[in-house]
């Protein structure tokens, strides 16, 4: 009889346990499902390379199945697999090598990464904004506006742009500054009252 209750009690608790191990499995199965993408995300968002974000991630769902009996008195799951996840991310942030590059590497690399950087978008940007700066330049006074567009547009020196004007290299170069302080103001202007960053 002593044996039957054996029996049956170890039968209860081999019962039990499988229940527990089912309902571990089920939360650990529904978190994974709910929560993958925001572990993911995380990961990315440390790391910035989608197969080690792939990789933190797998990492992030074994240490939960590791601790999974914690799993069950977690009030708010996702803040928790958040906090792992980030934490996983940035361990492997500090495992991977850095990658030295000598000056003439880093200049290139800095080089294509600009040209790559002239999409449609900018390059359109770039049209308004000249446009804009013709409109402003039209409108400076004329004798300021001759001596910029000489100097700028034509590229020549504040010499040959006071003999082209008829007037003294002091008097170009006190043109110019002025012209430049009165287009420094009015784009100033214009991005407070527009939002335009520069």
């Amino acid at each position: 009889m002593f044996e039957k209750r054996r029996t049956v009690a170890e039968q209860a608790f081999v019962n039990e346990a499988v229940m527990v191990a089912r309902t571990n499995e089920d939360a650990l199965e529904s978190a994974v499902r709910e929560h993958a993408r925001l572990v993911y995300r995380i990961a990315y968002s440390a790391l910035r390379n989608h197969h080690d974000a792939e990789d933190a991630t797998q990492e992030t769902f074994v240490r939960v199945l590791r601790y999974k009996k914690k799993l069950e008195g977690v009030r708010d799951p996702k803040t928790w697999l958040a906090r792992i996840a980030w934490r996983v991310a940035v361990e492997r942030g500090r495992k991977r090598p850095e990658i030295s590059m000598s000056e003439a590497e880093t200049a290139k690399a800095v080089v294509e990464l600009r040209s790559q950087l002239a999409s449609a978008e900018e390059s359109a940007l770039g049209k308004q904004m000249a446009e804009i700066l013709a409109s402003l330049i039209a409108a400076l006074p004329e004798q300021l506006r001759d001596a910029l567009r000489l100097s700028t547009i034509e590229e020549l020196s504040p010499s040959e742009v006071a003999e082209v004007l008829g007037t003294s290299e002091a008097s170009v170069r006190s043109r110019l500054f002025r012209a430049r302080q009165i287009l420094k103001e009015k784009l100033s202007a214009l991005e407070g009252s527009y939002g335009i960053q520069r």
